[in-house]
């Protein structure tokens, strides 16, 4: 690492500035622990600093996570979701647990390169391999399940994606010097964790954090059976590797609070990983809103509005279904056209947690969908036919809307499907696949808007690497104006 760029995180450290929490760790020769750059203990010093890009590389260094800050709950690098080159693709596909299913020839088949080129790459950029990153991963999971609930150890190990109950208690106690079962006596609210029922996780979030926009925004597309709104919880359905799951977010403005129920434990990270992406959870708002501030169009809405996240998706596929649904109607006749849909062919679910919210079935899957009959589609003909046509090219994985997809090889996927056009192609990307820098300048609403100001080509790059950001801004202009200020008589 270059001298320039050690003192400037050793700045940042210095300043406990929780902006760079996941963005990079300091680890401390002197005590061998790695935390994140907000840690409120005392300043090492600069001597004996080292930084790391990931948290795995730390802990592939031989660095124990602080027990103070606990450097491996902050949120994700932002970075993995502005990034479209193949370390940004493997970190997506990492997080949504591919090489604990595949391995990492299923990562590198996914990227089409090698699995020693794929390990190089991570290596170089991340200071540590695919695997240790996983092994990371599985060791946050196992922790998260030490602390919350009353499961048996063993059933821990297997459930966070360990091979054997000697690899996870090797792995957990190289994480935190703690074995697990020191971790479970040291957990808070150890001793109200139940073995059955709902996992309760505490998600992490950078600041700023707009929830009530997000939390509207989900509110007024609820499909019925898949997801439900309570208040200031978002509960909805999941089709996941090992079988189908609920999950419920209560979004404050500190935090969020995540209720699981998974037929299958195994599915932990995942779940927790698409309930990020959902919720933008891993964004960095400070970078976000610093660039689209500079411009006077959208500085008002900043301002009004900081930490403005763009809402994802559990499913991409789902997504690309509605997206094409909702064409020409109204939100509502989407809800109603959807929920017909996945009351025809989608698979029902049960459990407590479903129960409560009243969810009743998971999203149907491409192949169901491929194969529906045409009573399923209570849509016109070439939109139904729209719909089939990305069924199909899912099913035989001619179309890519896997975690790590290339983004540009997937618009061009979608765009030669019947039916697709430019602008929800790129509602796709945005929301779907998460891209971070799509300006849907197609959009009725946004045009009209971009062409009241006179805003080009030019201008609106400047707004890079965050026009996703910056059309929902000013979508907000519009539909959540500011209230004029009232007017007083002499």
């Amino acid at each position: 690492m270059g001298t320039d760029l050690h003192d400037q995180r050793y700045r940042a450290v210095e300043a406990r500035d929780p902006r760079f929490d996941g963005v990079f760790y300091t680890a401390v020769r002197t005590t061998g622990i790695y935390c994140r750059p907000s840690c409120p203990a005392r300043t090492p010093r600069t001597e004996n600093v080292q930084f790391y890009a990931s948290a795995a590389a730390a802990q592939d260094a031989g660095f124990r996570a602080c027990r103070r800050c606990r450097p491996d709950t902050t949120p994700g690098s932002p970075e993995w979701d502005v990034r479209a080159d193949v370390v940004g693709r493997a970190m997506r596909l990492i997080r949504d647990g591919v090489i604990e299913r595949q391995g990492v020839d299923g990562l590198a088949e996914h990227l089409g390169y090698s699995s020693r080129h794929v390990g190089r790459m991570l290596t170089d950029e991340l200071g540590a391999g695919p695997l240790a990153i996983a092994r990371s991963a599985r060791a946050q999971t196992a922790r998260i399940l030490i602390e919350t609930t009353s499961l048996p150890l063993a059933d821990v190990a297997f459930a966070a994606g360990f091979a054997s109950v000697r690899q996870f208690n090797d792995s957990v106690r190289q994480a935190y010097d703690l074995t697990p079962s020191e971790l479970r006596r040291r957990g808070a609210g150890a001793q109200q964790a139940v073995a059955a029922g709902p996992l309760s996780i505490r998600l992490a979030v950078r600041q700023p954090f707009a929830s009530e926009p997000l939390l509207q925004f989900l509110a007024d597309h609820v499909v019925p059976g898949i997801e439900a709104v309570d208040g200031r919880t978002f509960a909805r359905t999941l089709r996941l590797p090992h079988g189908h799951g609920v999950m419920a977010l209560t979004l404050l403005d500190s935090h969020v609070e995540c209720r699981l129920e998974l037929d299958d434990l195994r599915d932990v990270a995942t779940a927790v990983g698409r309930a990020r992406r959902l919720l933008d959870l891993d964004a960095d708002p400070m970078a976000v809103d610093d660039v689209l501030a500079a411009d006077p169009l959208l500085a008002g809405s900043v301002l009004r509005e900081p930490g403005l996240r763009v809402p994802g998706s559990v499913d991409p596929f789902e997504t690309a279904v509605r997206t094409v649904v909702g064409q020409q109607v109204s939100v509502a006749g989407a809800q109603t056209v959807t929920g017909r849909l996945v009351a025809a062919v989608g698979e029902r679910v049960s459990g407590a947690l479903a129960e409560q919210h009243g969810l009743t079935h998971v999203f149907p899957s491409p192949e169901a969908v491929a194969a529906a009959d045409d009573e399923a589609f209570s849509m016109p003909k070439a939109r139904a036919r729209a719909v089939r046509g990305i069924a199909g090219a899912v099913a035989d994985g001619s179309l890519d809307l896997s975690a790590g997809a290339d983004r540009a090889e997937t618009r061009a996927q979608l765009l030669a499907l019947p039916g697709i056009g430019p602008w929800t192609a790129d509602y796709v990307l945005m929301r779907g696949l998460g891209d971070p820098d799509v300006l849907l300048s197609t959009d009725l609403v946004l045009r009209r808007v971009l062409e009241a100001h006179g805003v080009d080509a030019r201008r609106s790059a400047s707004w890079a690497p965050w026009r996703s950001y910056a059309g929902l801004h000013l979508w907000r202009t519009v539909t959540n104006p500011e209230p004029a200020p009232e007017r007083t008589t002499p």
